[in-house]
């Protein structure tokens, strides 16, 4: 054969090897395309018939469309009850009521039998009155003939009255300096509603003719209850309507008045963040000043919840008709108004009161109640005497919207899942996943959306009268929706966007929800008479931003002021306080030492506020200018230096450690001294989604046994399960066998033991085998339900009770999984960590012990030792904690680490309940000479093995002799043995009792 034919023969060869192998790859493709639809087809069917959400009030209002609305009022004394669980009781003359109530707890429930002599829809109004609790809003759950009528009625609020304990101070740099807020318990009287505010009327119950019965759970907070009263909501009229009975009762329009009251004078809020605050930047303000504060206004963005409420009252020279007058200004929500209900003397005066908006506007503006609606003010009618003024907030024509907006987001991210079911995460462009076919409908579902979020658009655009931000996140989640309706083939490649849309849209919910509102002062006035001007002149202007500029170079910002007489203590002695995190957190304790330390113990207090507390410390001590007492600076380094004072030393340490969980103290301790009190301590626990566990009939894992199962489950849709890529991770495994991270003394590590070495198998098996992630965004995944269990920080609580408000109800958290024990107990072990408050953070971002120190070198140890006892007190942490949280918002709640103080904070019951059976299971990590670097080659003998596919054992051993070596060497520099048979025995068994869960490794 010739050369040229040879070469022909091996080409034909050549190219039918090729076809032969695509062939091949087709046909196996096919095949595993093939099972993949079977599958998946079979997750889609069980989806469809699985979980579904509790109904809603308005498909349980639909399902009485047709039934009466008798014009009867009924009334069940609360102490008439019919049953009740063990804590409920009778309590008499409560708030100067002779009435006898029944008082229920926070875990207790009560129930009354009625008689209903007309089968119909009811309103329902309780007369309550808020027993002293936790500070926090009272909720309650309806059950009615033993069912809960709707979703909403699993959450009623009944808010507690807030006011003033003393007149507004001013400290040493003519600062004034608000009031602490106090409760002044009083009896309400309300009508149930929806406690988001979605439904804008009193809520209708369906009762049956004959006898019925109400029951009322505990879910948060005590509450009396005087009775309980059936009947039919009457709207307020319309003010036309309402003018032809003020000429019928020949009501007087008075004359020559007019009275200003100032917002900041309010008597009675809703919430304790309702407080008088200051608003330096509009020089019409009253009072006003450029540079010192001046306690101005009230609300802002501290006014923004719906149902809060604010209360003044106005005193007025005769009975008659009246205009009223807000100086407001609405300037956080651009493009949208906030909407409040205006109360005289307890009633909606005319219906168009009962929406009041209020439009963005950069500065204060004087809204004329009635104007916006009407030629003339809408006059009101007050009496002779104090009359009572109520703002509240409500959503008003924005309700209805909302609510079809957080029913839509909830849908999207289920039919976002459903996709991921199929294509993953992480989809190939390249490849048709048939969705049309293998989601039956999503494709003409997908079309209907994009049509309401276009309505929505345009229905958001007449309410507001005003397109940009807030109507382009529902115009580009439209235009996304109706290219995925279009072309179902860029579903795959869309869905990044898809996510990105969704998350944007649930943001666009709580931000439209909220109302902001700043109250400079309102007046009342006779109509004859011409109102100030709101709005600040050019030349005003121009005044205030040249004496606010002066004030720079004169006035010390960073500095917070004393209400202590100079003379009243000694000088001299005076106890020097740094505190390391935000300067709201500062004039809070100020505020408190100011009214409780110092003059309980005699002990004056300057207080600084530092923002980089651990950098500056060291250079503090050289220079002899070092705090007596630091605030969230445990600075273990500074103790082995013999910079921070043993707290054992003082007679009565023990008494004082009685307020701590024994594991709070680990990572504080070194040889059996103890360098700080700890201040607060966070803590992992399991995250769930309730509604996509159901959907995939999935129980909350209680072992790890129980997490292996589960994870192909999740993944057979395409889920994951949430754990930390991290040495938390693998000490919680390794805790959990009872086995610590170092030897006696921290002398060198327990990484190249046996059992260390199978822990670390087990914990990277999770990521090379189970291919769990190794970096993923927390709230997103879970919001989203990528993510239906994740084990992190309780403070991914406070995140998602105030950004994921459509997930209500369908989420919560409890014990991280663990392991079986001999005696058929379960090891729920977690490890936290030392660590320091940030500046400007509220809480431990990561499961962390966070104390305060005595320096060494104070020569006041004995005081500094009381401000600790103080601080760390009980009721001084409670304090603390409830300020704090009604200055910034439950998203700042507080995690003490005071045992009994966290459960004197605001936690429902079965919350509280959960954390406190964690925290038992919580155990220090102790801080050790060249720790930095064992958690630096525990990095990267993670990333070898997971990523590199690195040898297990080899790599461990070399990276646990690198990480043994820096402690050597760090042990050598400060003069400490460096071998474990230096140790004495009593090292060694100082060392073991710092333990609660973990025990010497034989």
């Amino acid at each position: 054969m010739s050369a040229r034919n040879r070469s022909k023969s091996l080409s034909v060869q050549g190219f039918l090897t090729v076809i032969f192998l695509l062939v091949g790859l087709l046909v196996c493709n096919g095949i595993i395309l093939a099972d993949n639809v079977a599958d998946d087809d079979e997750i889609i069917v069980a989806l469809e018939t699985a979980y579904q959400r509790e109904i809603g009030y308005a498909q349980y209002i639909a399902g009485f469309e047709d039934a009466p609305k008798p014009e009867h009022e009924i009334i069940i004394r609360g102490s008439d009850y019919s049953a009740g669980s063990e804590g409920v009781h009778l309590i008499e003359n409560l708030g100067d009521n002779p009435n006898p109530a029944v008082c229920t707890t926070e875990v207790d429930w009560v129930e009354w039998e009625i008689e209903i002599p007309e089968a119909g829809l009811y309103n329902i109004e309780i007369k309550y009155y808020p027993i002293e609790g936790r500070s926090s809003n009272i909720e309650r759950e309806l059950w009615i003939n033993g069912e809960r009528p709707f979703s909403e009625a699993a959450f009623f609020t009944f808010f507690r009255v807030w006011g003033d304990a003393h007149e507004i101070r001013v400290d040493n740099m003519g600062n004034q300096v608000r009031a602490r807020q106090i409760e002044k318990p009083r009896w309400e009287v309300v009508p149930l509603r929806d406690a988001v505010g979605y439904i804008d009327h009193p809520l209708y119950f369906y009762f049956e003719e004959g006898t019925n019965t109400i029951r009322l759970s505990g879910i948060s907070e005590p509450l009396a209850i005087e009775y309980i009263r059936l009947y039919q909501h009457k709207e307020a009229l319309p003010y036309v309507e309402v003018k032809k009975i003020y000429d019928e009762q020949g009501y007087k329009v008075t004359e020559g008045f007019m009275k200003k009251v100032q917002g900041e004078e309010s008597i009675l809020r809703s919430s304790p963040t309702l407080f008088p605050d200051f608003d330096q930047g509009d020089p019409t303000v009253e009072p006003y000043h450029p540079a010192q504060i001046r306690l101005n206004s009230i609300g802002g963005h501290r006014w923004k919840h719906f149902g809060e409420w604010i209360e003044w009252e106005v005193e007025v020279p005769e009975s008659g008709l009246y205009q009223i007058a807000f100086k407001a200004k609405q300037n956080q929500n651009r493009g949208t108004y906030s909407n409040r209900r205006l109360y005289v003397n307890g009633e909606v005066p005319f219906q168009e009161a009962s929406i009041l908006k209020f439009p963005f506007s950069s500065h204060y503006q004087m809204h004329v109640i009635g104007k916006e609606y009407l030629d003339e003010p809408a006059l009101v009618y007050l009496e002779e005497g104090t009359n009572i003024i109520r703002l509240e907030i409500v959503l008003g024509p924005l309700a209805a919207l909302l609510q079809r907006t957080e029913d839509l987001l909830y849908e999207l991210n289920t039919i976002y899942r459903r996709i991921i079911m199929i294509t993953t995460s992480n989809p190939d462009p390249f490849r048709s996943y048939e969705l049309h076919r293998r989601i039956p409908g999503l494709i003409e579902r997908l079309g209907e959306i994009a049509e309401i979020v276009e309505e929505m658009e345009q229905d958001f655009f007449e309410l507001t009268g005003q397109r940009g931000g807030h109507t382009d996140v529902l115009a580009n989640l439209a235009r996304m929706l109706r290219d995925m309706h279009n072309s179902p083939r860029k579903i795959p490649t869309l869905l990044g966007e898809f996510r990105d849309h969704t998350g944007s849209l649930g943001t666009w919910i709580w931000q439209t929800r909220e109302q902001p509102l700043t109250i400079d002062y309102f007046i009342v006035s006779s109509i004859d008479q011409e109102l100030p001007r709101a709005e600040p002149t050019a030349w005003d202007r121009l005044k205030h931003e040249v004496r606010a500029f002066i004030a720079s170079f004169t006035h010390d910002y960073s500095r917070i002021g004393d209400f202590t007489d100079p003379g009243e203590y000694d000088r001299d002695r005076v106890l020097k306080v740094w505190i390391g995190s935000g300067r709201d957190q500062a004039q809070i304790l100020k505020q408190m030492i100011e009214d409780s330390f110092t003059p309980e113990s005699g002990i004056p207090v300057e207080l600084e506020l530092i923002q980089d507390i651990n950098s500056l410390m060291i250079p503090a001590i050289i220079a002899g200018t070092a705090p007596d007492v630091a605030l969230g600076s445990s600075n273990m380094d500074m103790a082995f230096r013999g910079a921070l004072q043993d707290l054992r030393m003082f007679e009565d340490f023990d008494e004082v450690a009685q307020r701590f969980m024994k594991s709070a103290f680990v990572p504080f301790t070194f040889r059996g001294g103890v360098y700080a009190l700890p201040e607060i301590q966070g803590f992992n626990v399991l995250f769930y989604r309730e509604d996509v566990l159901k959907e995939i009939g999935v129980e909350i894992p209680q072992t790890w046994d129980d997490v292996i199962s589960i994870i192909p489950i999740l993944h057979d849709h395409n889920l994951e399960m949430g754990i930390g890529a991290d040495m938390l991770t693998f000490l919680m495994f390794l805790y959990q066998k009872g086995v610590a991270l170092h030897k006696e003394d921290a002398i060198e590590t327990n990484l190249d033991s046996e059992i260390a070495i199978q822990t670390f198998k087990e914990l990277t098996y999770l990521y090379t085998h189970y291919e769990l992630p190794l970096v993923y965004n927390i709230e997103n995944r879970f919001r989203l339900g990528e993510m239906p269990l994740v084990i992190t920080s309780y403070g991914l609580f406070n995140t998602l009770t105030v950004f994921a408000p459509e997930l209500r109800g369908e989420w919560g958290f409890t014990l991280v999984p663990g392991t079986p024990m001999e005696d058929g107990t379960i090891n729920r072990t977690v490890p936290v960590y030392g660590a320091q408050i940030q500046p400007g953070v509220q809480s431990a971002a990561a499961p962390a012990t966070s104390g305060a120190v005595i320096l060494e070198g104070s020569k006041m140890k004995n005081e500094a030792w009381e401000f600790l006892k103080w601080w760390t007190r009980t009721d001084t942490q409670v304090r603390f904690g409830r300020e704090l949280e009604a200055l910034m918002g439950s998203a700042a709640r507080y995690p003490t680490a005071n045992v009994e103080a966290m459960q004197q904070l605001p936690w429902r019951a079965s919350e509280r309940e959960v954390l406190l059976e964690q925290w038992h299971w919580v155990e220090g990590v102790p801080t050790v000479l060249g720790a930095y670097y064992v958690q630096r080659q525990f990095d990267w003998m993670f990333r070898a093995v997971v990523l590199q596919n690195a040898p297990l054992r080899e790599t461990i051993m070399d990276y646990n002799r690198a990480a043994n070596d820096e402690i050597k060497r760090k042990r050598e520099e400060f003069g400490l043995e460096t071998s474990i048979d230096e140790l004495s025995d009593e090292i060694k068994e100082m060392y073991w009792s710092m333990y609660t869960h973990v025990y010497r490794l034989d």
